[in-house]
């Protein structure tokens, strides 16, 4: 289950349980939606919550980025004390040119992405 807050040129979106593949067709409608928008994008993804994921949400998050939107968004925040989710951030910078960062706490998240 997600929840999904939008402002300005920022997308929120927090997990909650298991990241389903109907949860990220959710996140990426309101995604491409704030695209539409002029002005870059900033993504702020709070997975404090996340008890984990489904492996078709794996697949469609590198088709999603990778492919159609790697030179589309301009800041994505990570929330998450997981250290594989910190990876896996990390690892993401490889296929989009967006300024990707892994936060613990939520706030310094919030204010970097915002600012």
């Amino acid at each position: 289950m997600i929840t999904i807050e939008e402002s300005n040129n920022l997308v929120n979106i927090a997990v909650m349980s298991e990241f389903t593949i109907a949860d990220f067709k959710q996140f990426e409608e309101h995604a491409l939606y704030k695209l539409t928008a002029p002005g870059a994008v900033n993504l702020l993804f709070d997975l404090r919550g996340m008890l984990g994921y489904t492996p078709d949400v794996a697949w469609e998050e590198i088709k999603f980025f990778s492919r159609q939107h790697n030179h589309d968004f301009n800041k994505i925040a990570v929330v998450t004390d997981d250290q594989w989710l910190t990876w896996q951030a990390w690892l993401s910078r490889l296929f989009v040119d967006a300024d990707i960062r892994a936060f613990s706490d939520y706030k310094e998240a919030q204010d970097w992405v915002q600012g």
